[in-house]
């Protein structure tokens, strides 16, 4: 059912796995490589059709202090976090009181409602473009900040909720009898005895939809229209000049856009083992209760 360390697979498996494991990496890092090496090429290797080769000069410093000197690729970097925090701190709350609700709670419309939001995960994005649009428009939130996040916070909670609701359902359910025996408010229950359990839960889906937010492309470009509120992966288009082409800067930005989720997942990653660990701990000290 689940997958075997290759340590344990047979010798012509482990020796396949040592061959072909270098050449997949090789071809998934090959576009980056291609990107990089466009975005330390000068302009006349990109004007005269050196686009592929060997780029004839190294223009790094160049190339990449161009793009927030010579563009407005800060603005870009500044309404992609003014989209992305509140986008996901807005998702993880509403999960984390919509999963204690549907896990802790026993009402009739808890499994209903749970599946509604499972189902609103199936919804292909692409058909609510036009409805979504009219919304913002007639709500005046089209081509602004609070549009944008708001809508990726209504599009992400129901895949919070899914995924906080399963992890909240798996928690003993006698530590939360217990402090309503002795008579703890509900608040303080779910502050202070869920939420800590649940830290790698949230660190995990921090970086989850940080990462779907950051990297949006699609709802970018249909909720906003001027150049203003474009986060970067919307306005990194804009880096291209209308009669000259600028493919050096756009690679270089397009690199540096990169820069945020991976920095993001290094970061909660020592977040998200600690809180597994803890969880552990915990667990370990439940259970021998």
């Amino acid at each position: 059912m689940f997958p075997r360390a290759i340590q344990q697979a047979s010798k012509p498996k482990q020796v396949a796995y040592s061959l072909f494991l270098p050449i997949a990496l090789f071809i998934w890092i090959l576009p980056l490589l291609a990107v990089f090496l466009t975005s330390v090429r000068g302009a006349k290797d990109i004007n005269t059709g050196n686009v592929f080769g060997w780029p004839s000069e190294f223009k790094f410093v160049e190339n990449y202090t161009a793009v927030f000197t010579q563009t407005e690729a800060v603005k870009y970097f500044f309404n992609s976090f003014l989209i992305t925090l509140p986008a996901v701190g807005i998702s993880i709350a509403l999960a984390c009181l919509a999963g204690y609700a549907l896990a802790i709670y026993r009402f009739r419309l808890a499994l209903p409602l749970f599946f509604l939001f499972v189902a609103g995960n199936f919804v292909p994005f692409q058909i609510l473009m036009v409805p979504v649009r009219d919304m913002s428009v007639q709500t005046g939130l089209y081509n602004t900040i609070a549009g944008q996040f708001l809508f990726h916070a209504a599009f992400q909670t129901g895949f919070c909720t899914l995924f906080m609701r399963n992890f909240i359902k798996a928690l003993p359910f006698d530590l939360v009898e217990s402090a309503r025996v002795e008579g703890v408010a509900e608040w303080r229950i779910f502050w202070f005895i869920i939420v800590p359990l649940v830290r790698p839960a949230i660190a995990a889906l921090a970086v989850l939809i940080f990462t779907f937010v950051w990297n949006d492309f699609f709802w970018a470009n249909v909720l906003s229209q001027g150049e203003q509120v474009k986060p970067i992966t919307a306005g990194v288009r804009a880096l291209n000049g209308q009669f000259v082409s600028n493919w050096q800067l756009v690679s270089a930005a397009s690199l540096l856009a990169a820069v945020p989720p991976v920095a993001m997942v290094c970061f909660m990653q020592k977040h998200f083992i600690a809180g597994l660990t803890l969880g552990a701990v915990k667990f370990r000290i439940l259970s021998s209760r």
